[in-house]
């Protein structure tokens, strides 16, 4: 039996630390630069860290409200960090929004850590400012989604899938399935996506034989299980009377929400409850992460990827089995191929911000490509395909910025920058030292431009709603925000962005507020989550996210009602509607609508549900 070695990452010279440091540094300032210009960012989540910062019971469940009603459409995991920091500072942006802005400077260093122990500290480095400077992070750092965390989290379960292969180790396998298993209670099961990457990879480069490999990926397996299951049993398990009724599903049930509304029937269209899939962000296919808002979100770097990718995997094709560097390209590669995939041609909800999860993919390997080829810049071959990827680049960022009005002398300029660099970067290995490194800083720059301009654009623009976009607002299209003024409106206004209410309603909301459950009850989690963060009160969010979750029936809400558990209800009477879910909204709205009296406060349709 062959005794296990473990190979050394490779040496770190003393430039390494001040570089990363500076990296470090460079990304949370970008990151956390004027965070509190976005409010609330997504108001949903932000008053769902308000209930837990309130409730212990609201932030075990995710609850949208103190008061326990009904749970926000995802696990909870991201919301635990927000509402523990809202809890230690208080609950405003900042405190919601930090945290993300950690996270992104986390995983950047996570990234450059897992390159640096295959590829060296300078390959590293690349892709640890690559992924800084990539649209889609910079926009959700910067943001209270749960895509933070997960990628945070995959970013952890990389390192550690290679701590594994160096050491052919069952415990570090089995830290990246926990890893995993974590991802899920934090966006369900998009964390399982990266998951053939991680067992292709051990499976084909892991330093002991076979059967070991196979128990390993056995052992990691359970533990992935067990760190995402957990939370489900428990919720299975707790008695319904007593816990908030789970948002996003039709039955009260988290299983059903994991795998069925935000989990196949993602990929299927078939969404019980939902009041639109994908189709308005492109049609599926091999382009839709090149087309209107997700390309401005990932596309820049897209193609260099996958012919790194292909070159490092023809470069290595003669390599032993249990080659490093290629063990890498199996782990980012498969991770890459896979998750564009699903994006590219699943049918149900997705939002260009999803894209976040292709980025530490596409800086790892073009991070490691960029140093690996200029190492072998004497070799035509290489030499070429470093050529080629510059170029590609270039015309990428053409292609993306030419139908733009934003920075219109950009693409041409990108464009020229980058043939020029690209034609220099191919006669590099016989110019002089001082000039072909001239030649690498510039064609690096040219890599960089279009991605690294956007990014700055998004980080300098205020993003907030529940869809929101990368890139300034005047580029491919408008930006998904929040609408001023105050009202249960029913459209996408009211289910995309909030409602800010005026002094008079906020006041009112808080009048007396202490003697009801909820202060007041309205149709759609985003209009509630508007009035609950103004009033600092908890508010009932009749139908959840889209209004077609079955809860409160009717009935039940009726029974709050005769027990002075709400006070008022805020809106006109109408309600979101798809082709499918609970109609329990429209019919308690339609109820309010014909008992009770109207009055307008501040724009909005009021109902004093105590004055019957």
């Amino acid at each position: 039996m062959p005794r296990k070695t473990v190979v050394p990452a490779p040496a770190r010279p003393a430039w390494h630390r001040p570089a990363l440091a500076a990296l470090l540094l460079a990304t949370a300032v970008l990151y956390l630069w004027d965070l509190g210009a976005s409010g609330w960012a997504n108001a949903f989540y932000s008053a769902a860290a308000q209930a837990g910062s309130q409730s212990w019971k609201a932030l075990f469940f995710g609850s949208s409200d103190a008061a326990n009603a009904i749970t926000v459409d995802k696990t909870p995991a991201a919301l635990w960090v927000m509402s523990l920091s809202a809890r230690l500072f208080g609950v405003n942006p900042w405190s919601i929004l930090v945290p993300q802005a950690l996270m992104g400077v986390g995983s950047v260093w996570l990234l450059y850590a897992t390159v640096r122990r295959t590829s060296g500290p300078a390959a590293g480095l690349v892709a640890g400012l690559l992924l800084a400077l990539t649209p889609a992070a910079a926009l959700m750092f910067r943001f209270d989604n749960p895509d933070a965390l997960l990628v945070l989290l995959l970013t952890a379960a990389a390192y550690c899938v290679g701590c594994a292969l160096e050491r052919a180790s069952a415990r570090w396998l089995a830290l990246a399935g926990a890893a995993v298993g974590f991802g899920f209670l934090a966006k369900m099961l998009q964390a399982f996506l990266v998951l053939p990457a991680f067992a292709v990879a051990y499976l084909v480069a892991a330093p002991v034989p076979l059967g070991k490999r196979l128990l390993h990926l056995l052992g990691a397996f359970a533990a992935t299980v067990a760190a995402a299951g957990w939370y489900l049993v428990v919720v299975a398990l707790w008695p319904a009377a007593d816990r908030p009724y789970i948002g996003g599903s039709q039955t009260n049930s988290l299983w059903e929400l994991a795998f069925g509304y935000n989990g196949f029937g993602r990929l299927t269209g078939d969404e019980v409850g939902s009041v639109g899939g994908g189709r308005g962000w492109g049609s599926t296919g091999p382009t839709r992460l090149f087309g209107g808002e997700m390309a401005g979100g990932i596309a820049w770097l897209l193609p260099a990827a996958l012919l790194a990718l292909g070159a490092g995997l023809w470069f290595t094709r003669r390599a032993p089995r249990t080659d490093r560097s290629r063990a890498a390209l199996l782990l980012w590669g498969g991770w890459l191929l896979v998750t564009a995939l699903v994006f590219s041609y699943m049918s149900g909800i997705i939002h260009p911000y999803y894209t976040i999860a292709l980025a530490p993919a596409i800086a790892a390997l073009v991070g490691t490509a960029a140093v690996q080829l200029w190492r072998l810049r004497s070799r035509p071959a290489a030499a070429g395909i470093a050529s080629g990827g510059v170029a590609l680049t270039a015309m990428t960022t053409y292609a993306l910025l030419s139908g733009s009005s934003w920075q219109s002398w950009l693409a041409p300029a990108v464009l020229i920058g980058g043939l020029l660099a690209a034609a220099a970067l191919f006669f590099a290995a016989h110019l002089t030292r001082w000039a072909a490194h001239a030649v690498a800083a510039f064609a690096l720059v040219v890599l960089m431009a279009g991605t690294g301009a956007y990014t700055l654009a998004t980080a300098a623009t205020p993003h907030s709603g529940a869809i929101p976009s990368a890139g300034p607002a005047s580029a491919f299209g408008g930006r998904s925000g929040g609408r001023p003024g105050g009202g249960f409106g029913g459209g996408p206004g009211a289910l995309l962005g909030t409602t800010t209410p005026g002094a008079s309603l906020t006041a009112l909301l808080r009048q007396d507020a202490a003697r009801y459950t909820w202060t007041a009850a309205t149709v759609l989690s985003n209009a509630a989550a508007g009035y609950q963060l103004a009033s600092g009160r908890p508010v009932l969010a009749v139908g959840g996210f889209n209004g077609t979750d079955p809860y409160p029936t009717l009935d039940r809400f009726r029974q709050y009602v005769a027990t002075g558990k709400i006070h008022y209800f805020l809106g006109e009477g109408r309600t979101m509607t798809g082709n499918s879910g609970s109609d329990a909204a429209q019919q308690i709205a339609d109820w309010v609508a014909a008992r009770f009296q109207p009055s307008t406060v501040d724009g909005v349709t009021v109902y004093d549900l105590t004055a019957g």
